[in-house]
């Protein structure tokens, strides 16, 4: 029986993935490389020094630990920039009227995003308050795949991992979510996120009963 939901942040409530996005292509380009939409989904889920690896991988260029933070705090501080101009409007249709729903059978609800900048993107959508748990990239040692983030989230919420049930749009996610041992729905492509149990294109295609059927 389904006890808990867990959400991921970028492309499941708002689309931050989209100014991940931007600011990777940016500092890509500043290194001759033009980043694409299919390479960046190697960049989804997983933590920042890794995604920028990613990059540096793709443009074949090796720089030690000390050039690598630069890079990696400058592409923060462009991410940063584009974050702070969100408002309410931006989060997806259909997430309100979930955590709506889920609030009122009592299930408890936490939220796992790998980004240090997940509570500065919740202020801005002003939906901090309706999690029980708020666990960020800050919290943890290993990101995605790893199943630390979600087993942690899963203990702040008070729930059993087996009576869990994570929302994720990203294959690193998924995995992470299956190693917890815990149900998972994926948003976005089957080709992409086909080990979730159940894949939906957008998160309003999720209802109560959805996750009641997983249970």
């Amino acid at each position: 029986m389904i006890k808990g939901c867990i959400f991921d942040l970028d492309g499941v409530i708002v689309d931050t993935a989209h100014y991940h996005y931007l600011a990777w292509k940016r500092l890509a380009h500043e290194l001759g490389h033009h980043l694409t939409e299919m390479e960046n989904e190697k960049l989804k889920g997983v933590s920042r020094m890794e995604s920028l690896n990613v990059i540096l991988d793709l443009a074949s260029i090796s720089l030690n630990e000390e050039h690598k933070q630069m890079l990696a705090n400058k592409k923060n501080i462009w991410f940063n920039d584009y974050i702070e101009r969100m408002d309410p409007n931006e989060i997806f249709p259909g997430v309100h009227e979930l955590l709506a729903s889920l609030k009122e059978v009592g299930l408890r609800v936490g939220l796992a995003s790998s980004s240090r900048n997940a509570q500065t993107v919740l202020r801005q959508l002003r939906i901090q308050n309706q999690f029980h748990a708020i666990i960020d990239g800050s919290m943890i040692r290993h990101t995605k795949p790893d199943p630390e983030i979600f087993l942690m989230t899963a203990e702040r919420i008070g729930v059993q991992p087996v009576s869990c049930v994570v929302i994720e749009d990203a294959e690193a996610g998924v995995e992470a979510a299956l190693a917890a041992g815990m149900k998972c729905i994926g948003i976005g492509s089957d080709l992409i996120l086909g080990k979730a149990h159940k894949v939906f294109p957008k998160t309003s295609d999720i209802s109560l009963s959805t996750l009641v059927e997983l249970g």
